[in-house]
Formats: C-alpha cells, sequence, structure tokens
C-alpha cells in the first residue's frame, strides 16, 4: 500500500491537473469568444447595423432625462421613453412597428379605461372605493389574459394586451393613493408616445429591414436548394462517369428548409405591419406566402427521405443495372430541379413563371409516367437482374427511390401554381415573363423567292416555310398520279 505522503502528492497533483484544465478551458472560451462575435457579424452585417441603431435611438429618447427643460416638464416619467424604446425597438420595420403601435393603443385604452374606473370608484364612496377597483383588475386581467389564447391575437396583439393588463392595474391600483391622476396619466402615456415615436423613427429611415421582404427571399431561396439537391442527386446517387468528386455537402442545403415554418410565421405575422416598399404594395398576401413554404416543406421532407439512399451502406444494397431506369431516374431528378430554379428565380424576381418551368415539369411528369409502367411490367428489369432470380430484396430499394422520386415531381406542378396564383392576385406587383429573343438561322442562297441570301429566318417562319414545302411537294406528287392514270 502506498503510504499517507504518496497519497497526499498523488492527491495535490490531480488537483494541480484539474484546476490547469479548468484554467484551460476558461482561456479556450476566451479566446474563441471573439471568433464567434466576428462569425456573428459576418454571417448577417446587418445585426451590427441593428446594434448601432439601437444604441443611437437610447441615446435620443436619453436626452429627456439630461436636459432639464424636458426633466421640468415631464419628471421622473421620462424614464418610460427610454423604456419603450428598449423593449419596443426590433430587428425589422415590421416588429417595430407592430409593437410600437401595439403599446400606444394598449396605453391610451387602459389608461382611459383607469381612469374611468378610477373616477366609478371615487363615486361609490371610501368604503366600496377599494372592493370596486379590485373587482375590476380581476375582471379585466382575467378576461384579457384568457382572449391571449386565441390564435390570431397571439400572433398580432399578444404584447399589446400584456401592456393593457399592465398600465390598467397601474392606473387603477396607484390612484387609490396618488389624487394626481389624470397628470400620472398624460405624463406616461406621453413618454410612452415619445420613445415609440424614436423607435420606429429610427427604425424606418436608416438602414430599415423589412420582414417583408426577408420573407420573400427566404421562400425562394428554399425553393431553390431543392432545386440544387434535385439536380445534383443524380449524378451522386448513380456515380455518373466524369461528374467529379463527391458533391455531398452541397446537397445538404435543404436541412434548413425542414424547419422553416416557425420563422416563415413569424416573418409574414411583421410583414401585415409594414408600410408599402419597394417592389411590396400596401395590403401584400404576405400569408399567402406560407402556402407556398408549406408545399416546399412537404417536398423537402420526401427529399429529406431520398437523401437518405445516398448513404453508402444503403446504395450498395441497390443493383440498378437497367440503363434505360438510370436514365429515368436521372430525368426526373435533374428536370424537376430545373423547374424548381426556374420557379424560385421566378419568384425572386417577382417576374411571372415562364413556359420553362412548365416545359421542364412536363417532361419530369412523362419520364415519371414511363418508370411508373416499366415498374408494372417487367420489375425484373428493373432490378438488373434474370427474371428466374428476381428477389424481394432487389427490387423494394429501387421501388422506393422511383416513388419517392415520382411525389417529387408531382409536388413541382402544385409550386408552380401557387406562385402564379400569387403572381394574378390583387396588390401584387409581378413582371410579365420576358420572352427570349427568336433563335436565329442565317441562310445561304437558295432558290425560294421568299428568303434572301442573307435574310433571317425565326422559328414560326422556318416551320411555316417547312409546311409550304411539304404541300407543295404533296400537289407535285398528286398531279403526277393524275397524268399517270
Amino acid at each position: 500500500m502506498a503510504s499517507p505522503a504518496v497519497r497526499d502528492q498523488d492527491n495535490h497533483n490531480d488537483a494541480e491537473n484539474s484546476s490547469i484544465g479548468y484554467c484551460g478551458k476558461v482561456m479556450n472560451k476566451v479566446v474563441e469568444f471573439p471568433r464567434k462575435l466576428k462569425k456573428l457579424g459576418q454571417d448577417d452585417p446587418r445585426r451590427i447595423v441593428h446594434s448601432l441603431k439601437v444604441g443611437l435611438a437610447v441615446l435620443l429618447v436619453s436626452l429627456l432625462y439630461y436636459f432639464q427643460p424636458f426633466y421640468n416638464g415631464l419628471g421622473d416619467t421620462a424614464m418610460w421613453a427610454i423604456l419603450t424604446v428598449v423593449v419596443v425597438f426590433e430587428f425589422s420595420v415590421g416588429a417595430t412597428l407592430g409593437r410600437g403601435l401595439n403599446r400606444i393603443l394598449a396605453t391610451f385604452l387602459a389608461g382611459a379605461l383607469g381612469f374611468g374606473v378610477h373616477h366609478l370608484a371615487n363615486l361609490s364612496g371610501d368604503i366600496a372605493h377599494p372592493i370596486l377597483i379590485g373587482i375590476f383588475v380581476f375582471l379585466l386581467a382575467a378576461s384579457v389574459t384568457f382572449i391571449r389564447f386565441f390564435p390570431r391575437m397571439k400572433a398580432r396583439y399578444d404584447y399589446g394586451l400584456l401592456i393593457f393588463i399592465l398600465t390598467f392595474c397601474l392606473i387603477s391600483v396607484s390612484g387609490y393613493r396618488d389624487e394626481e391622476i389624470l397628470e400620472m396619466a398624460h405624463k406616461r402615456a406621453s413618454t410612452i408616445l415619445i420613445g415609440a415615436f424614436i423607435a420606429v423613427f429610427v427604425c424606418v429611415f436608416i438602414c430599415p429591414v423589412w420582414a417583408g421582404e426577408d420573407l420573400h427571399n427566404s421562400v425562394a431561396k428554399n425553393i431553390e436548394k431543392l432545386g440544387s439537391f434535385l439536380e445534383g442527386f443524380g449524378d451522386e446517387y448513380f456515380k455518373v462517369v466524369g461528374s467529379g468528386e463527391s458533391n455531398m455537402a452541397h446537397l445538404q442545403g435543404y436541412f434548413s428548409v425542414l424547419n422553416s415554418k416557425q420563422s416563415e410565421e413569424t416573418q409574414a405575422n411583421f410583414a401585415r405591419w409594414e408600410p408599402r416598399h419597394g417592389r411590396f404594395r400596401y395590403r401584400h398576401p404576405w400569408r399567402y406566402y406560407l402556402k407556398i413554404g408549406n408545399l416546399t416543406r412537404q417536398c423537402a421532407y420526401r427529399i429529406d427521405t431520398l437523401s437518405g439512399y445516398l448513404n453508402s451502406e444503403v446504395q450498395t444494397l441497390l443493383n440498378i443495372q437497367n440503363n434505360q431506369v438510370q436514365e429515368l431516374c436521372m430525368k426526373m431528378s435533374s428536370e424537376s430541379g430545373k423547374a424548381l430554379k426556374e420557379l424560385a428565380w421566378a419568384l425572386k424576381t417577382m417576374t411571372e413563371p415562364c413556359s420553362a418551368a412548365s416545359s421542364h415539369i412536363t417532361k419530369s411528369r412523362a419520364a415519371a409516367n414511363n418508370l411508373k409502367s416499366m415498374l408494372r411490367t417487367n420489375a425484373a428489369a428493373v432490378a438488373g437482374v434474370g427474371g428466374d432470380q428476381v428477389r424481394l430484396l432487389d427490387i423494394v430499394p429501387a421501388v422506393t427511390v422511383a416513388s419517392l422520386l415520382s411525389e417529387i415531381v408531382a409536388y413541382a406542378e402544385p409550386i408552380e401554381k401557387s406562385i402564379q396564383k400569387l403572381a394574378s392576385l390583387q396588390h401584387v406587383q409581378f413582371k410579365s415573363a420576358e420572352r427570349k429573343k427568336p433563335t436565329a438561322l442565317t441562310s445561304c442562297k437558295t432558290s425560294s423567292s421568299n428568303v434572301g441570301p442573307h435574310h433571317v429566318i425565326t422559328m414560326d417562319r422556318l416551320a411555316s416555310l417547312q409546311v409550304q414545302e411539304s404541300n407543295k411537294e404533296i400537289g407535285s406528287k398528286f398531279q403526277r398520279i393524275r397524268s399517270a392514270v
């Protein structure tokens, strides 16, 4: 056994190691903190601007307390203006306007109601005064709290309902001991109005961040992420020769789409408070973006399941050797990916979806129908094995991948119709799709009297000329038959 001196030395060494380890962790966190700050600012530089805007707004409203003329008029209630700026100022214009208007309306309504309750309680006498105030406080606090459970009220007016309860209680209860209740309510309402105005002014007129524009770009970006995954899925899954290195990192962009519901709903609620700005008119149908986002997430859920087959362990179980099946799967994936990218571009630029997206969707749907018919008629060929050697495990993975691709193709068309519907709604300003310049063909010297040696023929004109030539050829053949008869 070790002597007591040795054990004491070991315990001392363990204590030193633990202290060194703890100090090392603290130093690592101290060193990493500036890096995290830098990364936070680089991810979205608007966060830095927002922080400076909040500092400026608090500085401006603090002048009410520093300058003696303002302090003589408002007194200690000037602190309510600073408090209002701190709690009202949000990242986007819509959030700030929503909180500011909620606070102003709730303060005025609750102040007026609290003053009325105080006056009514004074008429009832000294004994009934506190009883009536207690009854009104209980009834309003309970009823307003219950109203907060309504989804629409929770989404848009939750903050205002809280301020209503707070202001009513402060006015009505404090009025029992303070006789100057009207002056107190007037000063408090004035300072809150001043603080909310300063917060809204700085937020709107200095580098504004629009929640509606963020929602618009977010929905379009999510659709583009799905299109990027589908365009690269075929090459990655089938390991096409010449496709280059694995692009798995690029295919993981769709992950953010799966959890985008809450942020989209929040941005839609904030956007409804915003005035007309940029390309977005007043009463822009922001709620319709939630429908497009929901369809996008439904498609992303299928893509998430499909990405599981990119795992090497699962992929080795598949035995798809039929070149035709491989070609159809790749066509479904690539065409639907191109269609989604076209729709994302149309939504982002607020341009009506062009015929290219519909063409890609039609091609992907045709490939899906061909693959379905092939799966029904010849399952053995799909699995790449002989007819006498078909096993269920050989067919199920191939059928699952084909089925998931078919479902993804089916979701592309509703997304297109939703964007077209959005473009046709009122208060929406979508540009008409610009027609591409017709393909020009320069013909050499011809014997036709309609076309010169350097005449440019469009595709429509070329088709009409071909029809005319075919009609002439048929007419000449008919004349030779008649002469022969």
